[in-house]
């Protein structure tokens, strides 16, 4: 069980870190504009400055990303991060619309 804690601590403090590292990202409340490199089925890659971030669009787009990212996009994703990837809440695109609604 401290093992566990202590990963799940580790974690977190990973992810505050990387969240303060990044200088040209938006990150107000786990929040992060940049464009999208890579899709698929239930997640993008967006670079956000010269960082990437690896995303897990299940919850807002299930298996249908593709339909609705295209690479070139310049998002705005909010969520958290959760083992490695950023899990995403919720998608808004430049022109303030919500993707995958």
């Amino acid at each position: 069980m401290a093992a566990i804690a202590t990963g799940l601590l580790g974690t977190a403090t990973l992810s505050m870190a990387v969240l303060g590292n990044f200088p040209a990202a938006q990150a107000d409340n786990g929040s992060f504009t940049g464009v999208v490199e890579r899709v698929w089925e239930d997640g993008f890659r967006l670079r956000v400055g010269d960082r990437r971030i690896t995303t897990d669009t299940w919850e807002v787009c299930g298996d249908s990303t593709p339909q609705h990212v295209r690479v070139g996009d310049r998002l705005t994703v909010t969520g958290e991060f959760e083992f490695g990837q950023f899990d995403v809440f919720e998608i808004v695109n430049d022109a303030d619309r919500q993707v995958c609604q």
